[in-house]
């Protein structure tokens, strides 16, 4: 007997396309590729007692646990879930929230202070008001001072003198 004919065949790879319900015949290299992001996210949700895949059903799977007739809400917790406080009050994790809307008065002083950043701004010398235009556009060091025709130590040093200048005229709103 041949020792060819006993041994195993060769593997085939087949990954499921869960849209179109068809297998598709895929190289190694490509169904490593397919499957690493889903078994990741699968042992994800697993971990967090959301994904209730029976192992019959797993070739199933495509990564989308949110679609998932398998899905369990898990640990996450919603923010109107209520608990009950030693008082035996019930409250809401939503109860507890800061509230971040701003008042008129922070408005109104950050407008002025606004105002009073561009009237300074305005009365710059044109390097100075280039540099902070450069600043405001997100601009790197590097690209600041090629764009200004020095080093990038003479910028530093013109900027730092800048941005001293400017606090202490609006130190009062800072």
């Amino acid at each position: 007997m041949k020792r060819e004919v006993n041994q195993k065949p060769t593997r085939e790879f087949k990954v499921y396309i869960h849209r179109l319900k068809t297998w598709v015949e895929v190289t190694e290299e490509q169904y490593y590729a397919y499957y690493r992001d889903i078994w990741a996210t699968r042992k994800r949700a697993q971990t967090h007692g959301q994904c209730m895949c029976p192992k019959s059903k797993t070739w199933m799977c495509d990564g989308d646990c949110f679609a998932c007739e398998f899905r369990a809400a898990g640990d996450n917790l919603s923010l109107d879930y209520t608990v009950e406080d030693g008082e035996g009050n019930q409250k809401s994790w939503a109860d507890d929230l800061p509230d971040d809307a701003p008042n008129a008065q922070s408005i109104m002083e950050d407008r002025e202070l606004l105002c009073a950043l561009y009237q300074k701004l305005q009365e710059l010398d044109p390097e100075g008001r280039r540099i902070c235009e450069l600043i405001m556009e997100g601009k790197s060091e590097r690209d600041i001072a090629s764009a200004l025709g020095v080093s990038r130590n003479t910028y530093t040093y013109r900027r730092d003198k800048l941005l001293r200048i400017l606090r202490e005229q609006l130190g009062m709103y800072i």
